[in-house]
């Protein structure tokens, strides 16, 4: 490619920050768009599109959670030079049947450009960075998955994914699921949690203690149903099991949950 600067949408967030520093790292140039990022970029503000695309010719492409990745916005990128494109979608979108994440995906195989798919579990970062940490730090998590078993990843093993992908050869048309070591219910990852942290953290997987939590909150009902069908669909699935993609991708095997849990209570985001 005549010009290998990488677009990185999303790089103030838990994965894409990762990704453009592990781009740096390997000396590749950088183009860190987010709303408040660096380069100005914004899904819903069209005039930010272009500006933020700029010379690059590979684009690491994610949409925030309720955003839908934009046709044509792919097509802008298309045709301002980007020639290859990594999209972040996840595991699990057919059984719940996200329409956002499965259009995206549509989108990127129907773009003419290289592009590659990678599909995470649940993030590790979850309980840290993300929607788990309200809960961790009441002590009690709250999701109608009862003890089913999933493999949790960490946020830098899906990045150093990503960069493999975005500067190496030999990956396009493909779809990679990422996942960490091990199968672990919610049930499993609290306790390691409490233990990393020194305090009580419990959970509770049935349906109606979500209904409960999601009610207290004000979710209209129409959208608890949503969510319980979704959580079902998955639950009827069965247990997540390890693959060995991380380390295939990276040559490194991926962090364990332990591990993770330990260095996010080093650095005392679960402290009272």
């Amino acid at each position: 490619m005549a010009d290998d600067t990488t677009l990185v949408l999303g790089a103030t967030g838990t994965v894409g920050r990762r990704v453009a520093d592990g781009l740096r790292a390997e000396g590749v140039p950088v183009r860190a768009a987010s709303r408040s990022g660096a380069v100005p970029f914004d899904w819903a503000v069209r005039d930010t599109w272009e500006g933020a695309i700029g010379p690059a010719s590979r684009m690491w492409l994610m949409a925030p959670e309720d955003t839908a990745v934009d046709p044509e916005f792919v097509e802008c990128a298309v045709r301002r030079g980007v020639r290859r494109i990594v999209l972040l979608s996840s595991r699990g979108i057919e059984a719940m049947g996200d329409e956002r994440l499965l259009a995206a995906e549509r989108t990127v195989r129907a773009s003419g450009v290289e592009w590659t798919i990678v599909r995470p579990d649940w993030f590790d970062q979850n309980f840290d960075e993300g929607f788990c940490l309200p809960q961790v730090l009441a002590g009690e998590i709250v999701l109608p998955l009862g003890g089913m078993r999933q493999v949790f990843v960490d946020a830098e093993d899906i990045a150093a994914s990503a960069v493999a992908v975005l500067t190496g050869g030999g990956h396009e048309g493909r779809s990679y699921e990422l996942t960490g070591p091990e199968a672990l219910s919610f049930g499993d990852a609290a306790a390691v949690i409490g233990e990393a942290c020194g305090r009580t953290v419990r959970y509770r997987g049935g349906d109606e203690e979500f209904t409960a939590v999601l009610e207290a909150a004000g979710t209209p009902r129409e959208v608890t149903d949503g969510m319980l069908s979704a959580f079902a669909a998955l639950r009827a699935q069965g247990d997540s099991q390890p693959n060995g993609t991380v380390a295939e991708l990276t040559g490194r095997e991926p962090k364990s949950f332990a591990r993770y849990a330990a260095e996010a209570a080093a650095r005392g985001v679960w402290n009272p």
